[in-house]
């Protein structure tokens, strides 16, 4: 324990300031500055800080801050001894502390209102810095010195050094263990002269350190590492490295805190980047045009390819990057448009930054809002035999005619040419000179017309030929050479040599386009253009060159939506780009699995290999794709694996193995699942449970009074207020009946619920958003059997409610007899991932034939979310869904009928059943003879039910019977067979059971006959 009474107590720091917040962190430094001083200056005999400043330079800083003022005669006085007051005034002007005047807590001679160390005496006493060296007497000595043991006790009491019980130094008694700690600490060397006072050079260098610590600031900083480190420059020339756990978003000014010398750095800091790293945000202001935005500039042919874009139901004709290369325009095909104010998404995939650092992929969602009549933009005169006009933004064709437009207010005998989207070019006779060009009656996709309006051109002759701007491929198929004007016409074209024409040749303003059924050579070609003619009838024969460029980018999945359409679940799959029809319908491509990982068994959704039985339907837009697997899918999230679908380059690029989720729950239609009754505490409930999440607020929220109806007495609601409402799970909501008495409640039978909508927005599907009439059931019913319970080996028992359990208690559940005894006790249970099918693990096998056993709950502790017991009604028989699986002994014989004929027979354990479309068993089948596989005759194929045991009498197997033959001669003396079952599919199973065999393989040697 630390003794209070010696001399210097008054010098504890640990005392807590009280005049503000940043008092304490303050001490602190002071603190961590003086112990550093002490070592560094006095006793290591080194500089604090930047050993190139003198403790001159030092105290002239401190001087021109007001800390020390120095004496009468200029001197600094470094070498003479400090007082306590003048510690006192250092301290108070160090640390900012308000001068405390008016006040006289010491009795010491001449301490009064006109001694000048008063207010600061008073300032470090107030905040608890100082107290005095005789607090009986109330004597401060203000004119006394501070020795070095002194301050080493300050230090160790404010920097709360663990203080030793041994100790070995020379300093005063009082001080030894205080000075011991300090030592240790390594702040003080153990040979000082504890008993001689410290000089103002040591004040000066602690004073030093503390202003140093309390000015420290940031003076720049440098982000390195995409945004992960920020490297800050510090006044006093240090660096600090800080590493995020995030990375700052670029251009975006963001908060980042260090610590550096005890001192707590908050410094806003931007990561200034010029390239784009992201998708920013999307626009529409007409009905054909979306405007993305990128948050730096982009590169420009990957943001000007229109297989980077995808719009859900939409065509992307193209898309232009702007001039400053931070935003692509998409253009739809004349035959999509948007929809005013319903929310779309683009979603873009490739586009590179523009120093190709970084690839960017996101998405951005838009309402298209079209309130602004089209105008003219430009009107450029082609000479003196045509007009261009080019409208602010896409126009429609329909009424686009000649009496639309006037020049110089006169009508105009003109051919007019429409150009998709916005421009028409009218082919009329003009003088040279000035003239006028009156617009009206032109129209936007939205129905606004333009207002009519006058715009002045000029025409003049133009005697030159069209001249070649740039000359650009796509993926060695398609050319487009750009012209420094509107191009009429193009009489011939061809690549190379004059057989190797265009499909397609394609003018539309100043471009034409090429299009070759077959692809171009990838090094460089020629292209020739005969007879391009502009609009002033200037003609030229142009030869081009140009090295196409391969499209190597891989599609990828942007989208994805899995819904319940008709009874049927369908998975819709939007790619980056236009696929290869022939992959992209091919259902091998395709392959779906259960939450096991398992093919699912359902026979009308996918094949034995878990493609799907229904052919993939590539729609118009070349990048969507649906998948149609039927009714009959599990309430589970199924896994489906896309493989092998390759866009439709010139050499497709395969889309690597892409694997998205299916939820049946999130697909099926929002509805009422179950509802019953049930009182807790005096009051009575009615508990609605949902399929989905449901909306909490808005149009659609389940926690609204009027959204309930009951049946039963009549339509009626049962609750009188929003209040009566509780969501009690995602997808449950509890109303107390505090709308119907107590009679009216107990003889409610069904409650019906309108205008619900789930958390995505989507309303109850049935009756235009009611729900059919749900049957109330008691509590003691909430959850309940639905189904068979199936005994799939003999010692498993799978379960299925009609609800999802939240706990499971084994041993509640039995296998009994006829007579009610006990057959077996269920040792564990496992509950599938909607919690609804409950698989039980038997404490013993249970017997062969078990038609008249039974399941029999005989515990309450399994039970739903909300403490309803799970009801297992009286004589819930098992039904036997035991897979056939081969017997033990000589399972598969194969007997040689011939030299290249044999017949296979392979036998089991119990009768099997198997498909008619024998073909299909076929293809699961191996047969090798010998070193050479055999061809099964599918025609062959026969089952035979076999015979069960009577008296001494074996029991005859069920078998499976085929033929196969070989290409050669098979001598049986030497020849191994080997018979393989691939399973997996209902084409063979049990005769009681819809579990298809098992896979399995048998090898053994040849018998004949």
């Amino acid at each position: 324990m630390r003794n209070t009474s010696d001399p210097i107590k008054e010098e504890n720091l640990n005392v807590m300031y009280t005049q503000g917040g940043e008092k304490k962190v303050m001490k602190k430094i002071l603190s961590v500055a003086l112990s550093t001083a002490m070592a560094f200056s006095m006793f290591a005999s080194v500089a604090f800080g930047d050993t190139a400043v003198s403790p001159q330079q030092q105290f002239d800083a401190l001087k021109a801050k007001g800390i020390f003022e120095g004496f009468p005669n200029g001197t600094a006085g470094l070498d003479q001894e400090m007082t306590r007051g003048q510690f006192a005034k250092v301290i108070t002007k160090l640390l900012g502390l308000k001068e405390v005047t008016g006040q006289l807590s010491y009795t010491d001679k001449n301490y009064n209102a006109k001694n000048w160390a008063v207010p600061y005496i008073e300032a470090v006493t107030a905040a608890g810095i100082m107290q005095g060296k005789d607090t009986t007497k109330k004597i401060f000595d203000f004119n006394g010195k501070v020795t070095i043991a002194e301050m080493a006790t300050i230090l160790t009491r404010a920097l709360d050094l663990e203080v030793p019980a041994e100790t070995n130094n020379n300093a005063p008694e009082w001080a030894k263990k205080d000075v011991q700690a300090a030592i240790n600490a390594g702040l003080v060397d153990a040979n000082a002269n504890f008993t001689a006072n410290a000089s103002r050079q040591l004040l000066v260098g602690a004073a030093y350190a503390v202003d140093q610590a309390q000015s420290l600031k940031v003076t720049k900083y440098e982000v390195s590492e995409a945004g992960k480190v920020v490297t800050f420059t510090i006044s006093d020339g240090q660096t600090v490295k800080v590493t995020l756990d995030k990375a700052l978003e670029a251009n975006k000014e963001t908060e980042v805190k260090f610590t550096y010398k005890e001192k707590e750095f908050t410094e806003k800091v931007t990561y200034a980047v010029t390239t784009a790293t992201k998708v920013e945000s999307a626009a529409a202001t007409n009905l054909k045009q979306v405007v993305v935005s990128f948050d730096g500039t982009v590169d420009h042919d990957s943001a000007e390819t229109v297989s980077n874009y995808t719009i859900s139901g939409v065509t992307i004709e193209s898309a232009t990057a702007s001039a400053d290369k931070k935003a692509v325009t998409l253009l739809l095909a004349d035959n999509s448009n948007f929809v005013n104010q319903r929310q779309t998404t683009v979603t873009v995939n490739n586009v590179k930054n523009a120093d190709g650092s970084k690839t960017i992929s996101g998405s951005a969602t838009f309402a298209p809002l079209d309130v602004t009549v089209p105008t003219v933009e430009s009107v450029q005169a082609l000479g003196t035999k045509a007009l261009k006009i080019k409208f602010s933004e896409p126009v429609k064709q329909q009424g686009i005619i000649s009496s639309n437009f006037r020049i110089d207010d006169k009508a105009i005998a003109a051919t007019v040419q429409y150009t998709y989207p916005d421009t028409v070019i009218l082919a009329t006779e003009l003088t040279e000179g000035a003239h006028t060009l009156r617009v009206s009656n032109v129209t936007d996709f939205s129905g606004l017309t333009i207002v009519p309006n006058t715009t002045e051109f000029t025409a003049k002759v133009d005697t030159a030929a069209p001249v070649v701007s740039t000359v650009t491929s796509k993926d060695l198929k398609q050319v487009t050479v750009t012209f420094d004007e509107p191009v009429k016409s193009v009489s011939g074209a061809y690549a190379n040599v004059t057989s190797f024409t265009p499909a397609t040749t394609v003018v539309s303003d100043n471009k034409v386009t090429l299009t070759f059924t077959n692809p171009l050579n990838a090094s460089e070609n020629n292209i020739r253009l005969n007879g391009v003619t502009d609009y002033s009838g200037n003609s030229a024969n142009l030869d081009v060159k140009v090295t196409p460029s391969l499209d190597t980018v891989r599609p990828v999945v942007v989208d994805t939506k899995f819904a319940q359409e008709n009874g049927n679940y369908t998975a819709t799959l939007v790619f980056s780009k236009t696929l290869d029809r022939d992959s992209a319908q091919n259902s091998s491509n395709y392959v779906l699995r259960n939450a096991a990982g398992n093919i699912p068994s359902s026979s009308t959704a996918v094949n034995n290999s878990g493609n799907p039985i229904r052919q993939p339907a590539l729609q118009s837009d070349g990048k969507t794709v649906v998948i149609n697997f039927g009714p009959n899918l599990n309430s589970e999230v199924y896994a489906l694996t896309i493989a092998g679908v390759k866009d439709s380059a010139t050499i497709g690029n395969v889309l690597l193995p892409y694997t998205v989720s299916l939820s049946v729950a999130q697909a099926s239609t929002a509805s009422v699942t179950n509802a019953w009754k049930t009182t807790e505490n005096g009051h009575n409930y009615v508990y609605v449970q949902f399929n989905r999440a449901l909306a909490t607020d808005g149009a659609g929220s389940a926690v609204n009074a009027t959204k309930y109806l009951t049946t039963g007495t009549g339509a009626k609601q049962v609750v009188k207020t929003d209040n009566d409402i509780q969501l009690i799970t995602a997808n449950t909501v509890r109303l107390e009946a505090t709308n119907l008495t107590d009679s009216e409640y107990l003889a409610l039978t069904n409650i019906t619920a309108n205008y619900i909508a789930d958390s995505t927005g989507a309303y109850l599907a049935a009756g235009a958003g009611y729900s059919t009439p749900v049957t109330l059931r008691a509590s003691t019913e909430a959850v309940k059997v639905t189904g068979d319970i199936n005994v799939t080996d003999k010692k498993t028992v799978v379960v299925k409610f009609d609800g999802p359990i939240s706990n499971v208690v084994a041993s509640n559940f039995e296998v009994q007899n006829a007579t009610n005894d006990t057959v077996a006790i269920a040792s564990n249970g496992s509950l599938s991932a909607d919690q609804k099918t409950l698989t039980l693990t038997l404490d013993r096998e249970i017997a062969a034939d078990f038609t008249n056993l039974k399941l029999v709950r005989v515990g309450t502790g399994t039970v739903d979310a909300f403490g309803n017991v799970v009801n297992v009604p009286a004589g819930s028989t098992l039904t036997n869904k035991i897979a056939a699986s081969l017997v033990s002994s000589n399972p598969v014989t194969v007997v040689q009928t011939a030299p290249t004929a044999f017949t296979v027979t392979v036998k089991f354990n119990k009768d099997i059943a198997i498909s008619s479309d024998t073909a299909l068993i076929k293809d699961l089948l191996t047969v090798v003879i010998g070193s050479e596989e055999a061809t099964v005759n599918a025609a062959t194929i026969t089952e035979t039910a076999g015979t069960p045991a009577a008296g001494n009498t074996p029991a005859v197997p069920a078998t499976l019977t085929f033929d196969v033959t070989t290409d050669a001669a098979v001598s049986a003396a030497d020849a191994i067979f080997s018979v393989s079952y691939a399973g997996g599919s209902t084409a063979v199973k049990a005769e009681d059971s819809n579990v298809s065999v098992a896979k399995f393989s048998e090898a053994g040697r040849i018998t004949q006959p």
